[in-house]
């Protein structure tokens, strides 16, 4: 049976701008091209040696032996750093009118007033827009671009910088420290409670260029946090890449919440790369949608070291034609009374690849510990693929561990009683596939939820797709 859905705009996310840049480097990834980005961002000699140590890890280390096939990315051909014709503004109607155009059809600063105590704005490779209400400031919050840290704040930035996700955790990594820039940096007081969300968004607008932002987060001892983090691109028909880097460090009995909508377009390869450690009575918990790209491979690590520390996570996977989206949770059980929750959904139509990878360990520290594992997939068609790869290493028998997989497709009898209830063909598959995604859009605010919903109506649009029994 045939279920045709019915189109809608896109143009939200894929309109693109004139690639009007101030400063475009040249194609490739040498010495010189590192240098000279390390100059142009005025690096302290610290930096600077991480550049070159992430330059000659990448030159060193091969490109990932399992996973989806990355042949088709050449760095020849993508340019590492892109300045726009701006500065950093703390002020919006400083920022320039194009790219204040961009962040206002994406609603960035509705979003603002409504309900974020702080925003980050960034364009290319440069954070364009920054702003966090005075009362945060007043009690020793911290949140600012990362490049502003590193001048501001030089020894908390480099006590932690690279050191969760070390410079040879991959070959992505090491670029990424090699060619970093922009990006968001978040210190939280002892005993602060940051009542409102703070966001960042990042914008990828220039052609065969690449997107890597350093996010730094540090939430001190009984301190709690809500971060946003917003993605998206305009569709080229040559490859774009993002590998961006997130380090969060959440100490002794405190909380944060880190919550990704990634939209990037289908020419994308996301090579991204997120860890937390987390202390003694520590909790993270990671909600993550992830819509667009050509290839995706994203892992959100917790490494729980403290007793009795937590970490959630909360996931969809959308993958449509042309798209392998190959995402999952690693979770290191390092200390006694730790718990871990995996609830990670896939879709998949019209050919997509959509799969779940998985790393939960539980050492000989890990005594009296608890993990559950749950993952499913909905398949919209007989052409999409989905994959479940778990591995469990279990190293203490005093844990409590389980694992569920489910994979599925909507019946015919679904879709024919909402029929009969007078809800349109298309408009029924659409809420099954919502009703699917609920346990992350609900825990999302309002306003991401919402936009969660369009982007599954998006990738729903206009294709046939086939559904069986």
């Amino acid at each position: 049976m045939k279920k045709k859905i019915e189109e809608i705009n896109r143009s939200i996310y894929d309109f693109k701008k004139k690639d009007n840049y101030e400063y475009k480097i040249k194609k490739g990834l040498t010495k010189e091209i590192v240098l000279e980005i390390s100059q142009r961002k005025n690096d302290p000699d610290w930096m600077r040696e991480i550049r070159l140590k992430g330059l000659e890890a990448y030159e060193k280390l091969s490109l990932p032996s399992w996973g989806p096939d990355l042949s088709e990315l050449d760095m020849d051909d993508i340019s590492t750093y892109v300045r726009p014709k701006t500065g950093i503004s703390n002020t919006w109607e400083d920022v320039p009118e194009d790219i204040k155009d961009t962040f206002e059809r994406l609603g960035i600063p509705e979003s603002e007033r409504l309900s974020l105590a702080g925003v980050g704005a960034q364009y290319d490779s440069e954070v364009v827009y920054h702003s966090m209400k005075e009362e945060l400031s007043s009690i020793g919050v911290i949140y600012t671009d990362m490049e502003s840290a590193v001048r501001e704040y030089p020894d908390l930035v480099r006590e932690y910088f690279m050191k969760v996700v070390p410079i040879t955790d991959h070959k992505f990594v090491s670029l990424h420290a090699a060619v970093w820039s922009g990006g968001s940096f978040v210190y939280v007081p002892k005993g602060v409670h940051v009542d409102m969300p703070l966001q960042s968004y990042f914008r990828l607008n220039s052609p065969e260029s690449g997107q890597f932002e350093h996010t730094l987060i540090i939430v001190d001892e009984g301190a709690s946090l809500h971060f946003i983090e917003g993605c998206s691109a305009p569709k080229y028909n040559k490859y774009n890449l993002h590998a961006g880097c997130v380090e969060l460090y959440v100490k002794k009995n405190a909380y944060l919440r880190y919550s990704t909508i990634e939209n990037w377009s289908k020419n994308m390869f996301n090579l991204n790369t997120k860890k937390a450690i987390v202390e003694e009575g520590g909790t993270i918990e990671w909600i993550s949608g992830s819509f667009g790209s050509h290839i995706s491979m994203l892992y959100p690590m917790s490494i729980l070291n403290g007793k009795g520390s937590k970490s959630e996570f909360t996931g969809i996977s959308f993958a449509g034609a042309t798209q392998t989206i190959d995402n999952g949770c690693k979770v290191v059980l390092n200390a006694p009374d730790t718990s871990c929750v995996i609830n990670a959904k896939s879709i998949s139509k019209n050919g997509g690849v959509c799969t779940y990878r998985s790393l939960v360990r539980a050492t000989k520290k890990a005594k009296s510990s608890r993990a559950s594992v749950s993952c499913e997939s909905l398949m919209l068609d007989d052409k999409s693929v989905s994959d479940t790869i778990p591995v469990n290493d279990i190293q203490t028998n005093d844990i409590e561990f389980s694992h569920e997989a489910k994979i599925g497709k909507i019946s015919d009898k679904t879709i024919f009683y909402l029929m009969s209830r007078g809800i349109s063909e298309s408009e029924a598959l659409a809420m099954i596939v919502r009703g699917f995604a609920y346990p992350v859009s609900k825990e999302l605010p309002l306003e991401y939820a919402v936009e969660m919903n369009n982007l599954i109506n998006i990738e729903l649009e206009s294709k046939e797709v086939n559904n069986e029994n």
